[in-house]
């Protein structure tokens, strides 16, 4: 008669855990990065009043007999299925869009957050606004060539975005050539004045930096000397002296400075580029990129300064070409700029930030990190929309997103809870009929003493 009574107890007591965890769900149904959990239920020990039989040549095996001694929860498990996305146009606010977390920090202790209400300290750190945890990633530095990487193989530290920061200016060292020359150009004599080659040749000009920033405007003349063959020459305002174009020759040559200042091209009849060469010295390139050294000196610096001429590959159609169609050579790249401010900055699926500044440039500052477990329902919650490493959920594996299954970033979104009302509501009218009955359980079980009590009387 007791069993009942403690099966219908274990009843109520898990039933109302259950209770708890929907309640828990329905309150963080508008809780940004919010995750649902669901309570499951197994039986207990059941005492066994009589044990099984195997079958024996004149009779059949019996079961055993058993009393089942109530239930417990089996488990209580978080749903980590995709919560949409809310567009807030702030673009601090980030979501993943599919698996993986954010690393936050407090000091050395790191913790795991699919909420990504973020924003920007005094010092330009990228934190959590709610707590203050600093949100993990990896700096930007610069490169042999100047340019500014991010290396997501290293440590991950803070994020420091610097809105406002200053910018050096930088000194052109390439430019970049592209579009067409017209083959049917009347072909210019080689002792041809200068205003002749200009009028009847095509004239390309772009602005270049120096190392103050202050802009020098590079004019490239180029005319045609004879079939599938050119000539260019160059100038550069604010310097001293004369432009000097040296093409470099393959490797193992050595270089001999031309002296005329002038490059002769060269072009395959069907219109690609083939060479660049000297004007007075043998030295040629006729293989890979088509480079061209620009030298000259800056008025009040002695200091010679070079900048290299990308014509093209040869061989190829990338760069100038030569065709019976208009000229339209021009600069198309450089890479100097003079000094700026970084004005505003945008994060792309990657997580890679990137700095625009009031000069034009676009340099990435970092980029934020994301991890992945493999079992992320072992994680520990530990409030504050915020997880911890257990002993079942797996190291974090920590790269970069959109990669090795790691979801993409989403900049000026943020992700819903995933919390189903039509669900939650159904399992609360579930639970408390099951409730009810564990209820009357006790109740019957009650009556049924009761009526034992009174054959006394």
């Amino acid at each position: 008669m007791m069993r009942s009574l403690f099966a219908g107890v274990s009843g109520l007591k898990n039933h109302q855990t259950r209770m708890d965890v929907i309640g828990n769900n329905i309150s963080n149904v508008n809780t940004y990065g919010f995750k649902a959990s669901r309570v499951t239920f197994q039986d207990m020990l059941s005492q066994t009043i009589a044990g099984a039989s195997r079958p024996e040549e004149n009779i059949g095996g019996i079961n055993p007999k058993q009393v089942g001694l109530g239930m417990t929860v089996a488990s209580i498990d978080r749903i980590f299925t995709q919560g949409s996305l809310q567009t807030t146009g702030n673009q601090t606010d980030l979501a993943i869009s599919g698996d993986g977390f954010f690393l936050v920090a407090e000091g050395d202790n790191r913790y795991y957050t699919r909420a990504g209400n973020f924003g920007l300290d005094r010092d330009g750190t990228l934190v959590n606004q709610a707590n203050g945890f600093r949100v993990q990633g990896w700096r930007a530095t610069r490169n042999a060539q100047g340019e500014m990487t991010v290396n997501p193989s290293g440590t991950t530290e803070d994020i420091i975005i610097p809105v406002y920061s200053k910018i050096d200016a930088r000194e052109t060292q390439n430019i970049r050539y592209r579009c067409n020359l017209d083959s049917r150009s009347p072909i210019v004599p080689p002792n041809a004045t200068g205003r002749m080659r200009a009028s009847a040749g095509v004239t390309t000009n772009i602005d270049t930096y120096d190392s103050l920033g202050n802009t020098h405007r590079l004019t490239l003349n180029i005319w045609r000397t004879g079939p599938n063959q050119w000539t260019a020459s160059a100038a550069i305002t604010g310097i001293e002296g004369n432009v000097t174009l040296d093409v470099l020759p393959g490797a193992g040559q050595e270089n001999q400075l031309n002296t005329s200042g002038r490059i002769n091209l060269r072009f395959s009849p069907d219109g690609r580029i083939l060479s660049a060469a000297d004007a007075a010295t043998p030295d040629e390139v006729n293989q890979g990129d088509l480079r061209v050294n620009a030298s000259f000196r800056i008025a009040g610096n002695p200091e010679v300064r070079t900048m290299s001429l990308n014509l093209g590959q040869s061989g190829l159609l990338q760069g100038i070409t030569q065709f019976a169609s208009a000229s339209t050579t021009r600069a198309v790249e450089q890479d100097g700029y003079n000094m700026g401010y970084m004005e505003s900055f945008n994060i792309d699926n990657s997580g890679i930030i990137t700095g625009v500044y009031s000069n034009g440039v676009r340099q990435t500052v970092g980029q934020v990190a994301m991890a992945v477990f493999t079992n992320p329902q072992g994680l520990t919650a530990q409030g504050e929309n915020l997880f911890l490493e257990s002993n079942n959920s797996g190291r974090a594996n920590i790269g970069p997103a959109s990669t090795a299954g790691r979801g993409s970033v989403v900049a000026g979104t943020l992700e819903m809870s995933n919390v189903d009302l039509s669900d939650q509501f159904t399992d609360m009218i579930i639970t408390q009929r099951g409730f009810q009955a564990n209820s009357r359980t006790i109740t019957t079980s009650d009556q049924m003493l009761q009526e034992l009590i009174n054959l006394k009387r």
